[in-house]
């Protein structure tokens, strides 16, 4: 009989833990985003093709990858717009400091210039 009850409290336990966690609040979203003028565009794609594994390991999904960009007010960007989305901040920041993407960021660094930065998004 113990046991019985030692096993229904376990699973109420773990049903209680479980719900708890399902009403934690989420971490928000983050963003690297990245204006970017490409100088050597061969070999900035091959940077492009082994950073997009990269992006997916961690989580992040691309939203805008150089696509028709419209300024509104100020200056236009200096060049092509990336933004990647990332489950969090930590998984951003994971991302960047992954010893995968330093290896191929040089790639980046000698096809192109820019700039970089990483966006913290709302609260769900």
């Amino acid at each position: 009989m113990r046991n019985i009850m030692c096993a229904a409290l376990s699973v109420a336990a773990m049903a209680a833990t479980h719900a708890w966690a399902a009403d934690a609040p989420k971490a928000p979203k983050a963003y690297v985003i990245g204006e970017v003028n490409v100088t050597d565009m061969e070999t900035y794609k091959t940077y492009a093709a082994k950073t997009s594994p990269i992006v997916a390991k961690f989580g992040g999904i691309y939203i805008a990858r150089g696509g028709q960009t419209v300024p509104v007010e100020g200056a236009a960007p200096a060049g092509r717009i990336v933004v990647i989305e990332f489950p969090s901040l930590a998984a951003a920041k994971a991302f960047e400091v992954s010893a995968e993407y330093l290896k191929v960021a040089p790639i980046r660094q000698r096809s192109s210039t820019g700039r970089f930065f990483i966006v913290e998004g709302t609260a769900p």
